[in-house]
């Protein structure tokens, strides 16, 4: 009896010991992946109030050396980054206020079954990921549209992301029960009043995470404003901090030929505007995530089954 007691204890514990090991290689596999994603993060930060001459000998590492804030002075002292920062909070939100009014209503429709050509209409959505006219067939059009260099173009073209709609289309699709509808048929509920009224305050999860997505998207935006606008009056913030990181490379590599002081100077600014620019443009974006963070979860699972 005392054997068998023995053994079951040990056979008992195993699995505890097991379960441990487990949890910690897992803690220790994601404590890696990690540091793996925010220390060139954390990098970019401290190097860009650093001596660039010490980030480019290695001698930073994980704390600022040789404490310096002109490059942000020199970037802020531009009065394009003012210009840049009101054109593309502008951009920013009337492109994604478009984008969800555009989203929002076709995810529905094709999530309900009575909708006959719901099937054609999907795979012509679904078409376009695949196909498209091109970039020259694409700028012909945006300039026959009269959209060059308008506020316009950077908002009403490329108002649908197909992949958003398809997530949004799966989420309505299956997390709504169809009971509702019926019962709000009943009550003689209109299919506009019910999108509004049930649809909508249901689907805050879907809607908070696809309007981040077309936030990011929009903030980041780079290809279009560099092909279709032509002003520097309505440049982005994007394209402006190209613009002036591109202007200070230049001047570094010229100043360099004239001389090693000023070349090692020129070099110095321009660094430290690179790792600045970087900031710039990605902190007020990241400012969004802690208020929707927890519709993350929601969200992971949203995107995870698209059929």
């Amino acid at each position: 009896m005392k054997a068998k007691n023995l053994t079951s204890r040990s056979g008992a514990g195993r699995p505890a010991i097991q379960n441990k090991l487990f949890t910690a290689c897992v803690f220790v596999l994601c404590l890696l992946i990690f540091i793996s994603v925010a220390y060139p993060l954390y990098f970019i930060v401290i190097a860009s109030f650093s001596n660039s001459n010490m980030v480019n000998q290695g001698q930073v590492l994980f704390w600022p050396k040789g404490f310096s804030l002109f490059g942000y002075q020199k970037i802020f002292e531009d009065t394009r980054i003012w210009q840049g920062y009101a054109n593309t909070i502008l951009y920013t939100l009337a492109g994604t206020a478009v984008n969800m009014a555009f989203t929002l209503p076709a995810a529905y429709a094709l999530s309900r079954k009575e909708f006959v050509a719901r099937k054609f209409v999907m795979s012509a959505f679904i078409f376009t990921m695949f196909f498209n006219g091109g970039m020259v067939p694409t700028y012909m059009l945006i300039r026959d549209l009269k959209l060059i260099d308008s506020f316009w173009v950077m908002i009403i073209p490329f108002c649908v992301n197909v992949y958003n709609l398809i997530i949004t289309r799966t989420f309505m699709e299956t997390s709504i029960p169809a009971d509702l509808y019926e019962a709000a048929t009943i009550d003689g509920c209109s299919h506009f009043r019910y999108f509004i009224q049930i649809v909508l305050p249901l689907s805050k999860a879907v809607i908070s995470v696809i309007t981040l997505y077309y936030l990011v998207a929009r903030w980041n935006d780079f290809f279009t404003p560099l092909l279709y606008l032509n002003n520097d009056a309505k440049q982005p913030l994007q394209t402006v901090l190209r613009n002036i990181l591109l202007s200070n490379q230049v001047f570094g590599q010229g100043a360099g030929s004239a001389g090693e002081g000023m070349g090692s100077y020129a070099q110095q600014y321009a660094d430290q505007i690179k790792y600045g620019v970087i900031i710039v443009s990605t902190v007020p974006i990241l400012c969004v995530y802690p208020f929707i963070q927890k519709y993350f979860e929601k969200g992971v699972m949203i995107g995870a089954v698209k059929g």
